[in-house]
């Protein structure tokens, strides 16, 4: 008995690891989740994105975003205005990832004022 838990346990643990590397891969880099999280919060048109997220270059978030399109986790709409004006949005399954977004926004924000109170609390 012993031994089919233990085997449970690690083809449990493998599938674990897996999708944690298949998601790593998707939202890999510096800028990907800071993207997504931007867009979390609406459409935006390509320099409110360069604005929202902050030191990216026109050139890296071009890039970005075609992958992130790519991967079916954005939509790029283009308006027929002058001068032409393209827009970014989460798609349904984009949205998807807003748990997790919000979750590390949340650690991170708590992370910070730890960090902030040991600080502090140094003579």
């Amino acid at each position: 008995m012993m031994a089919q838990t233990e085997h449970h346990d690690k083809s449990a643990c493998a599938a674990h690891h897996l999708a944690i590397r298949d998601t790593m891969d998707l939202l890999s880099g510096k800028w990907k989740v800071r993207i997504i999280g931007s867009l979390g919060f609406g459409k935006k048109r390509f320099m409110e994105l360069i604005h929202d997220v902050e030191g990216i270059a026109a050139k890296m978030l071009s890039k970005e975003l075609q992958e992130l399109e790519q991967n079916g986790l954005v939509t790029r709409t283009v308006k027929n205005t002058k001068p032409i004006t393209v827009e970014y949005e989460l798609t349904a399954y984009g949205s998807t990832l807003h748990p997790l977004i919000n979750e590390m926004a949340a650690w991170g924000a708590q992370h910070r004022k730890k960090l902030k109170q040991e600080m502090s609390a140094k003579p």
